[in-house]
């Protein structure tokens, strides 16, 4: 059997080399890469069902600490994007056919089969589709429940541009947790998600909170983009003010030279100290360092709101 871990160095598939001019990559950002039984068992679970994970797509630093401790991020809606973000490693184009109506169906046989107590389905943009993809998330959720009773869902939704019909096809399904990421701060918009309008996902918390009360809902920023300390903090209260449960702080790291630069890297005292900021705010947990994800420890996260 190979090793069970090995430390990903500059140079790793998952943390490509910096941008020529780009700082160095601290000591912080090396990550251990666990590639064991349990990793190679998820992965050809994926496989053999024929489905994605943004761990992959996403080339998440985490992925092989997730996968080998049986959790992965499950990507429906296909694996192309309607938008083009300049962050996002996720490929983008014009999806090929409708979405898969039976996807559904192959992640509740994934979950079933990893014996997951906490399943995270995120997906693609599909702008080309009149409900953004929402019934296949709301039958994701029911699948799930049908197969593996007891198992907690939780979604990372799309922005549904708007539509806050197709919003309510998920809530209705009652995940237990609402995800919806802002990214960034309100100035850096426009370069870094294309399609998006910040005022559009406030609001989306702000009505699923609203719709919901009892549903937990959770954002995340990336910090290293090129916003400042005041803008970050403003941001914050912005998305304590809708009510949100869950805050997640992580550093924005780019998947290709084709991908927006790294403008610093925020120390993990900085970090420290958002958490703190973030808490006496109003939002229920905090999760914030370098490594950190969305759906890093989402378990966790979750327990910690849950009562």
């Amino acid at each position: 059997m190979a090793s069970p871990f090995h430390i990903i160095s500059n140079n790793s598939p998952a943390m490509p080399p910096p941008s020529p001019g780009a700082h160095p990559r601290p000591d912080w950002l090396r990550v251990k890469f666990f590639g064991g039984e349990r990793y190679q068992d998820l992965k050809r679970t994926m496989r053999t069902l024929d489905l994605h994970t943004v761990c992959e797509s996403a080339r998440c630093p985490n992925m092989g600490e997730c996968w080998e401790h049986g959790t992965a991020t499950f990507m429906i809606l296909g694996d192309i994007c309607t938008r083009a973000c300049g962050f996002c490693a996720v490929p983008s184009g014009k999806p090929v056919g409708p979405p898969d109506e039976e996807e559904p169906h192959r992640v509740a046989e994934a979950v079933s089969r990893m014996g997951l107590r906490y399943a995270v389905v995120t997906s693609v943009n599909r702008d080309d589709q009149k409900d953004g993809g929402a019934h296949i998330f709301a039958r994701t959720i029911e699948q799930i429940r049908r197969r593996v009773p007891g198992c907690k869902v939780e979604v990372l939704v799309p922005d549904f541009r708007g539509d806050w019909d197709a919003l309510n096809v998920v809530l209705d399904t009652k995940p237990d947790v609402l995800n919806h990421n802002t990214e960034t701060v309100p100035r850096l918009y426009r370069q870094v998600r294309k399609g998006a309008l910040y005022q559009r996902s406030l609001e989306l918390l702000r009505r699923a909170k609203q719709a919901h009360p009892e549903i937990p809902t959770k954002t995340g920023l990336m910090l290293g983009l090129g916003e400042e300390k005041e803008e970050v903090l403003a941001t914050l209260q912005d998305l304590a003010g809708q009510g949100t449960d869950i805050l997640t702080l992580g550093q924005y790291l780019q998947p290709t030279r084709e991908h927006l630069p790294i403008v610093r890297y925020v120390h993990p005292d900085e970090f420290a100290e958002f958490k703190v900021r973030g808490e006496a705010m109003g939002f229920k947990h905090v999760e914030a360092g370098p490594l950190v994800r969305s759906s890093y420890h989402a378990f966790e996260q979750t327990e910690s709101v849950i009562k």
